[in-house]
C-alpha cells in the first residue's frame, strides 16, 4: 500500500487546462519548431535582396507569406492548446510537374569568393535546404506531440513543406541547377521489376478463417 502511494500519478487530471496539456519533450520540440520557422523567415528576407530572377523572387514571396501565417497558427495552438484563429492552409505551387532528365555539361561547383558571386542557383539551393530540414523535423515531432491541436497543426504542415520543397526542386531542375541523371534502360528495367507483390496478407487471412 505504501509503495502504491509513493508512485507518481501518471494520469492526467480531467480538469487540466489545454494550455498545460503538453509533455516536456513536446515543449522542447515546439520551441525548436517555432525557432526554425523564424530562422527560415529571417533567411528568406536576406535572400530576397540578392535575387534578380522574378520567378524565384515570386516563389520566395509566396513561401514567406505561407510560412509566416503558419508560424502564427502554430504559436496560437502551442501557447493555448486550443484551435487557432483559422486552420492550416494548403500550399499551392505554380511550377509545372515536368522534370528534365539527364546531365548537361556544367562547370564544377565551388564556394563563393565574395558576396557579389551570390546568385539564384545558390539561393534556391539554400531555400531548398531550409525547407527540407524543417519539413523533416516537423514529421519527426508530429509523431510524439501529445496536445492534439498542436499535433494536428504540425502534422498537417508536413505535406505543405513537401510541396514547397518540390517547387524549389522543379525550379532548380528547369534551370539545370539540379540535374537528374537516369540509369541505363536495361538497369532501370531490372530495378523496377526487382520486387513482386506479397501474398502473406492473403495467407494470414485464410489462416484466420480456418481458426474461426
Amino acid at each position: 500500500m505504501q509503495n502504491q502511494m509513493n508512485q507518481p500519478n501518471m494520469q492526467q487530471s480531467p480538469n487540466m487546462s489545454p494550455t498545460m496539456n503538453h509533455g516536456g519533450h513536446e515543449i522542447f520540440d515546439g520551441h525548436e519548431i517555432l525557432s526554425s520557422f523564424i530562422n527560415a523567415l529571417d533567411q528568406y528576407q536576406l535572400f530576397d535582396q540578392h535575387l534578380q530572377d522574378q520567378e524565384l523572387k515570386g516563389i520566395l514571396h509566396r513561401q514567406y507569406t505561407f510560412i509566416n501565417d503558419l508560424y502564427n497558427v502554430a504559436v496560437q495552438s502551442f501557447s493555448t492548446g486550443q484551435d487557432p484563429s483559422h486552420p492550416t492552409q494548403s500550399y499551392k505551387m505554380e511550377q509545372s510537374n515536368d522534370v528534365i532528365y539527364g546531365l548537361k555539361p556544367a562547370q564544377p561547383k565551388k564556394p563563393n569568393q565574395s558576396v557579389s558571386e551570390i546568385n539564384e542557383q545558390g539561393i534556391s539551393g539554400h531555400m531548398l535546404g531550409l525547407i527540407k530540414s524543417t519539413g523533416s523535423m516537423l514529421g519527426m515531432a508530429a509523431c510524439e506531440i501529445t496536445n492534439p491541436v498542436f499535433r494536428r497543426v504540425i502534422a498537417d504542415s508536413v505535406p505543405n513543406f513537401v510541396e514547397m520543397g518540390y517547387e524549389l526542386f522543379l525550379y532548380q531542375n528547369k534551370h539545370h541547377y539540379y540535374q537528374v541523371p537516369q540509369l541505363a534502360p536495361q538497369d532501370m528495367t531490372q530495378m523496377l521489376n526487382g520486387f513482386a507483390p506479397s501474398q502473406t496478407g492473403q495467407q494470414m487471412q485464410q489462416g484466420k478463417n480456418i481458426v474461426q
